[in-house]
Formats: structure tokens, C-alpha cells, sequence
């Protein structure tokens, strides 16, 4: 894959370590043995190693049997911070936890720098995180679903250099359909011309697997669930449910949400887990329906009917776009379905939100109807006459979008040899997820030729505060224009 073109160096500040102390080894597993320093004491270091630096352990207090969360929160920003000692080899490898759009470019970014990485992700059927595109048999009829990103655009050169590849290879192209703003009634509006829409030509996962194409300096394992991180002997050790993951000299969290929250509460890694901790998102129900008539949806002339629509006063509805005529144009008629992807409001996702690993029957029917209700009101159709679809499938993503976010473009705390990419840390959107990708990737391997012996130099994004993000309710948008105001990031980018 022709990588991105380098990303500047940015800026950093310096990491703030507290006192050293000392405390003795303690074991983990086999032969593995912690090495740190115990305050008021030194102890020499058999393989240079780690030390954590905190105050020293209160005597320990007796339990009951209900600790609150806010305990267990204070308890987890209090953990000890690791520092390596360890100096760096001309052989370093990084783990890279998360095989979205930014975990793969970060991949590909130390690839082109000549440098090992694996890359671990709990998909089943593939990577991609959001750039997912599902492709189902119902009826003996071939239905195809973008269900998170839709579209996104371009705005920055370096972004826009690997979409002109992606266009060179034909994996995407224009959506040059009718979009625009859907009010309730049936009221539309289409959206000016302000830039181009891209999309998958067939489909978002395909732009995942062709990230995928490395020389054989990346190594992809999944589906793997990253449970733990250990730092010991100068190097991190992964584990999944006990079962070992590998050793490497540094790990980039490539994800968010509550299963990264719980993976670096109990690190060491204090201030990488407050600023992910920081971090709110909204969630987002996203409907897959496919119906044998076509639906009767607004046209504007020659432009033909309306393929998405920004839907505008209905409560449990925010977009709708048609996945037959947008991904399959030239099978588009009267005998093929249409296959529509229905998102919901952020606040509609809020009140009914559940664990989305475990969707309760009753929440599942009764979010269905009510979505499928708020398309026929946003169509303006009487209540009852919207056509009924053969085949649905719900889905909750139960960590859909920001709503503050940090504007840098990458963490990392070159002391604990950690850092964190996603789209969340500029905005919500391919583009965000590409460049933050590819600035920790180009980053971490300039830490890696340091030798780690200049830490203060490396450290970013580690004390920036939140602010909030003006945003739609399904995404951001560079360039694109709407009827009130210009978004202001790059796509649905479902997080």
C-alpha cells in the first residue's frame, strides 16, 4: 500500500514524572519478574526494565461488600505510572490494539519506516472497525448494507493522497446520488454541491482489506480480545483471558469506549487513561432494511429520487440512505430491493440504550417499529402505509460519536512507550481517523530512532483538555455544506 505522505512532527510538552521510587520485584507469571525502583532504596535492574513512580501504599483498609464505581474510578487514576528504562534496540516492535482506519494506517506508517508491528482486533469477519459493509442472502436475492460510515469527504492533501489511490484502483468513486435534508412531512432540500462525496464502489470493508496488502513487516491476529497489558523485563506483555500475546517494546490503542477504558485502568498508564477516560460518545441505533417496492421517497428532475437525506424533526430518525441504488446502480429497477440503512437521533440512543452485546427482544421490536414509524413521518405518509421490509437487522453502536474531543492529532507517553490514535482526538471522521493514524505511526517511529533516550521531546497530548464538538447527530463533515451552517468533519463515521 502506498502510505500517506509523512505527517509533521507535532509538538510536544513535556511529561511531568513524578519522584522515583523504589519496590522490589514482584512476580507475575513462569520467570517473568516486575523490576522497579523502591523509594529511599535502589536496587540494580538485571534487564534494565521498568520502574513506577507513585506515592507509597496507604495501609489497606478493609472492603465492603459494595465498593462504588467513583472509588474504583479514583483507584484506577491513582495506579502507578510505568517508566522504562530499558534503552531501545535497532529491532523495536510495537503492538498496535484496534484494526480500524487508524489502526492500520498507524500499521502501515511503521511499516514504511521499517519497523514490526501486530496488529489485534476482535473482528470476525474482518477489520475495518466502522468501515463496515455487510452482504446478506434473503429470499434468494443478494442484499448489500453499509451500516456505519456512508460517505465521507476529503479536505486535507495527505488524506486526499490515499483517496486518489483508492480512486486509481477503482475502490471508490463519486456518490453522485441526490442527498440532502429530509423534513418531517416529506419536505426536502437538497444540499449544495460544496464538495465531493465519496464512497466505496462496493462498499466501505473492501477500503479495509486493501490497507491490509503489507510487505511483512505487519502481522494481523484476530479475532483477539486484548485483555491485559504488563510491563516487565523492558518490554510490554499482552495477554488475552491468560493466554499470552506477545512481548514489544511499545502499544498504540487504536479503539475507545469501555473496553479500552478497562484496559488501561490497571496499567500503568495514568495519564493515557485519564484523557480516554475524558472522552463521551453518544450511541446510535442503526436499522438495515430491505423492501421489495420501492419506497416513496421524494425526486427533484432530473436528479431522480432521493439515495440519503439528513432527516430533520423526527425523534427517532437522523438519516436514511438507499444502499441498491447507491452501491448497485446498474441493478437498480422495479424487481430489485432496495435495501435502506436507517440511523437514529443521538438522544433517541441515549434513551434507549442497552448492552449492545446482549439486545433484549422487547428493546429490539419495539426501537424497530418506532424507526420504521419515523421514516413513514419523515416521508410524510400516513401512519400504517409505509411498505413493510422482508428482512431488518438491528444494530446498537453502543459508542457512536464524540461530543468532546481533544484536537490533537495523536497521544503518546514516551515514558510508558504508549500512545493512542483514533478519529475521536480531531473530530469524527475518516479523514480525522486517517491523519491521527498516520501522525502516531511517523511519531513513534522517530521515538524508536531516538534510542528513547530523549523522552521529554516525545511526550503530546497527554495534558490538553476536552472541548465540546459542534456536530450532527450522525457525523461531521469538512466542506460539506448544509441549509443552516458547514459541518465541520468528514463522514458518518459511526464510532
Amino acid at each position: 500500500m502506498a502510505a500517506l505522505a509523512p505527517v509533521f512532527l507535532l509538538a510536544c510538552e513535556p511529561f511531568k514524572n513524578s519522584a522515583p521510587y523504589v519496590r522490589k520485584g514482584r512476580k507475575l507469571s513462569g520467570n517473568l519478574t516486575l523490576l522497579c525502583t523502591v523509594k529511599g532504596r535502589s536496587m540494580e535492574s538485571r534487564g534494565g526494565g521498568v520502574s513506577r513512580n507513585a506515592k507509597s501504599p496507604a495501609p489497606r483498609k478493609s472492603n465492603s461488600y459494595r465498593s462504588s464505581r467513583r472509588s474504583a474510578i479514583k483507584k484506577s487514576f491513582s495506579q502507578e505510572q510505568v517508566s522504562f528504562t530499558t534503552p531501545l534496540t535497532g529491532e523495536a516492535t510495537g503492538a498496535i490494539i484496534g484494526g480500524g482506519l487508524s489502526g492500520l494506517l498507524c500499521a502501515a506508517a511503521l511499516e514504511e519506516r521499517g519497523i514490526r508491528s501486530t496488529v489485534f482486533d476482535t473482528g470476525i469477519h474482518g477489520l475495518g472497525g466502522r468501515m463496515g459493509t455487510r452482504e446478506v442472502f434473503e429470499s434468494q436475492q443478494q442484499l448489500v448494507f453499509d451500516h456505519a460510515a456512508q460517505f465521507f469527504t476529503a479536505t486535507d492533501e495527505r488524506f486526499q493522497k490515499l483517496v486518489d489511490k483508492w480512486l486509481a484502483d477503482g475502490l471508490v468513486c463519486e456518490w453522485k446520488g441526490l442527498i440532502g435534508e429530509l423534513e418531517a412531512g416529506g419536505h426536502f432540500t437538497p444540499l449544495p454541491s460544496s464538495c465531493i462525496k465519496y464512497i466505496g464502489a462496493k462498499g466501505m470493508r473492501p477500503l479495509a482489506d486493501s490497507l491490509q496488502k503489507f510487505s511483512g513487516l505487519v502481522e494481523i491476529t484476530r479475532p483477539c480480545w486484548i485483555s491485559k497489558l504488563e510491563p516487565c523485563n523492558g518490554m510490554w506483555h499482552l495477554s488475552e483471558r491468560e493466554k499470552p500475546r506477545g512481548a514489544f517494546d511499545a502499544i498504540v490503542i487504536a479503539h475507545n469506549g469501555k473496553c479500552a477504558n478497562r484496559l488501561l485502568s490497571s496499567s500503568g498508564l495514568p495519564l493515557l487513561y485519564r484523557q480516554m477516560k475524558g472522552l463521551e460518545l453518544s450511541s446510535i441505533w442503526a436499522l438495515l432494511a430491505a423492501f421489495k417496492d420501492p419506497l416513496p421517497v421524494p425526486r427533484d428532475g432530473a436528479l431522480g429520487a432521493v439515495e440519503g437525506a439528513f432527516v430533520k424533526g423526527v425523534h427517532s430518525v437522523s438519516w436514511m440512505a438507499n444502499n441498491t441504488s447507491k452501491l448497485l446502480p446498474l441493478h437498480a429497477g422495479p424487481r430489485v430491493p432496495e435495501c435502506w440503512t436507517f440511523f437514529s437521533t443521538a438522544g433517541y440512543g441515549k434513551r434507549n440504550k442497552v448492552p449492545q452485546e446482549n439486545i433484549p427482544s422487547v428493546t429490539a421490536e419495539k426501537v424497530k417499529m418506532e424507526m420504521l414509524e419515523g421514516v413513514e413521518a419523515a416521508l410524510g405518509l400516513s401512519r400504517g402505509t409505509l411498505p413493510q421490509p422482508f428482512y431488518t437487522r438491528l444494530q446498537l453502536w453502543g459508542a457512536a460519536l464524540p461530543t468532546n474531543t481533544l484536537g490533537v492529532h495523536c497521544i503518546f507517553d514516551p515514558y510508558g512507550r504508549a500512545g493512542i490514535c483514533g478519529d475521536w482526538l480531531l473530530g469524527s471522521c475518516m479523514e480525522a481517523a486517517a491523519l491521527s493514524g498516520t501522525s502516531l505511526g511517523n511519531h513513534l517511529a522517530d521515538y524508536f530512532q531516538s534510542g528513547g533516550t530523549r523522552p521529554e521531546e516525545f511526550a503530546v497530548g497527554l495534558h490538553e483538555t476536552f472541548r465540546s464538538v459542534a456536530r450532527h447527530d450522525i457525523g461531521h463533515f469538512p466542506g460539506l455544506q448544509s441549509k443552516e451552517s458547514i459541518l465541520t468533519a468528514s463522514n458518518l463515521a459511526i464510532c
